[in-house]
């Protein structure tokens, strides 16, 4: 089969087309001709090598990163061709899922992806493949946020990098779920993340944690920080309040600062999870957002694309 790679880790120019042997679903796994694959930063932060600099070998499949060719990728949709019998799924459905591989070795890329068969959920029935190949990495990685923060109904949560598809997601779940939010935008951003639902919305970059105590005096209850402000982020959080990063980020426990750290791989098999995310966008309550479509062979372009900043919404690689 066809998929897009890399052998060695470097800039999006080592991205390339490769012919690999089409894999099958064995025990508990799912087959997907997969259609639409989504871009993100866990993608362009495996193939920079970023993955394998930072995780530590004990968290791995087997104590150690895994050997190429590396194939990226996690959200995908497609048409499911290969499933257990045990599966609430059939051959032939649409669906959308998740890859295997937090590491970028068996990801979506490709015209085929196996994966857990509790990774796979019906695809919303009211958007196109294209857009619903963008729900489930940042949704979920969202929802793992917010869960651990453990904020109570009526509670007060900061979220940083509002317009992009993961702070996005994470201002409609925090609405959904009951929270007052506080979200950061640029200028040319404050219409959309008000519409996305954010109470208030405060202007981004350096300062913004004195912007969110002007609103909040008492702080907020907790960060999901999406933008990756880190510890610059931490004054704008009341004595024994909370906060979780995007990219596992632990930082000072002052004040009785609760850091959480959400791993998205430790949540790609909760099956109730995925299909409460797909009935919420079939509702209109979270927004599946497209920046562009590139072919599959585009991918490097995407990555360049990503990886330049700005976009609002997700790339989509389809085949």
């Amino acid at each position: 089969m066809k998929a897009i790679g890399y052998t060695h880790f470097g800039g999006p120019e080592v991205l390339r087309v490769l012919e690999l042997p089409e894999p099958h679903a064995g025990p508990g796994q799912v087959r997907v001709r997969v259609q639409a694959a989504a871009v993100s930063p866990a993608d362009t932060a495996a193939r920079s090598g970023w993955m394998k600099r930072n995780y530590a070998p004990e968290t791995l499949p087997g104590g150690r990163y895994p050997e190429p060719p590396y194939v990226p990728g996690w959200d995908f949709c497609g048409v499911l061709d290969e499933a257990p019998d045990s599966s609430p799924l059939g051959p032939g459905q649409q669906v959308v899922g998740l890859a295997l591989s937090p590491m970028g070795k068996v990801g979506a890329y490709a015209e085929y992806v196996v994966t857990d068969a509790r990774s796979v959920v019906r695809a919303p029935t009211n958007a196109t493949t294209v857009a619903a190949s963008t729900l489930l990495m940042n949704a979920v990685t969202a929802y793992a946020m917010l869960e651990a923060l453990a904020i109570p109904t009526g509670g007060t949560v900061a979220v940083t990098g509002a317009a992009g598809a993961l702070g996005g997601y994470a201002v409609q779940l925090a609405k959904h779920g009951g929270l007052q939010v506080i979200a950061d935008a640029a200028d040319d951003d404050r219409e959309l993340v008000q519409g996305l639902g954010a109470d208030v919305v405060v202007g981004r970059g350096e300062g913004l944690a004195d912007r969110i105590r002007e609103a909040f005096p008492d702080g907020v209850d907790g960060v999901a920080d999406a933008a990756l402000y880190t510890d610059a982020v931490v004054a704008a959080i009341r004595d024994g309040g909370a906060a979780t990063s995007a990219r596992q980020h632990v930082g000072s426990s002052e004040r009785s600062i609760r850091w959480h750290v959400v791993s998205v791989d430790q949540h790609t098999t909760r099956t109730d999870v995925l299909s409460t995310l797909r009935d919420l966008a079939e509702a209109g309550t979270l927004s599946l957002r497209v920046a562009d479509t590139l072919p599959a062979e585009q991918a490097a372009e995407a990555h360049r694309r990503l990886e330049a900043g700005g976009l609002r919404g997700r790339l989509v690689l389809t085949w």
